[in-house]
């Protein structure tokens, strides 16, 4: 079947197009998700956000691209709405325990052996210094790095230029070497 027909039959209420457009691409809206928040299970539940939403408005969907590249979109605005609601979260709750008076729970890691301590600590930072680019260059490198979407398609879900995704995807570069550099030496 092909993406115009699997798209009108899903418009149509065809059930089982449904579920086989989330077959089809669940997977892929997973990994760009996990790409943006680096949980899994909030990954699989932001993509049944994104296939809710899917079937919400896919009679809005103008088929001038890909339907992959639709749903990059869209799982990229959830992500990115998702990690901003935890930051917030995450600033409340240590406002509150720092006017509370509240203690922050330590997380034992004697369990855990030398290697895995220094590689969770290195992805920790690594996520952190991917975290603290601008958005767009966040997107970009996570599109392409963990997606490992080409630059023209990177450029087709963000509704930019080519050159413009390779300036995002440079920059970013430069940004996460200048803020790893001084972490590697050591």
């Amino acid at each position: 079947m092909s993406e115009n027909e699997l798209i009108g039959r899903v418009i149509d209420g065809d059930e089982s197009a449904f579920r086989r457009l989330v077959e089809d691409y669940q997977d892929m809206v997973i990994r760009t998700c996990n790409g943006f928040v680096h949980d899994r299970e909030d990954a699989h539940d932001l993509a049944q956000d994104v296939f809710v939403e899917v079937l919400e408005s896919i009679h809005k969907f103008r088929r001038e691209s890909k339907l992959s590249t639709w749903l990059y979109r869209v799982a990229v605005n959830k992500s990115l709405n998702f990690v901003s609601r935890q930051k917030r979260k995450q600033w409340i709750s240590n406002l509150e325990n720092a006017l509370g008076g509240k203690g922050y729970d330590i997380i034992d890691k004697s369990g855990d052996s030398d290697k895995e301590m220094i590689n969770n600590e290195r992805s920790r930072i690594l996520r952190q210094a991917i975290e603290s680019l601008p958005q767009n260059q966040k997107i970009a490198f996570t599109l392409n790095k963990y997606e490992e979407l080409s630059y023209k398609e990177i450029a087709e879900v963000m509704n930019v230029s080519l050159s413009s995704v390779e300036s995002l995807i440079h920059r970013a570069k430069m940004g996460l070497q200048k803020k790893l550099v001084h972490y590697y030496k050591k």
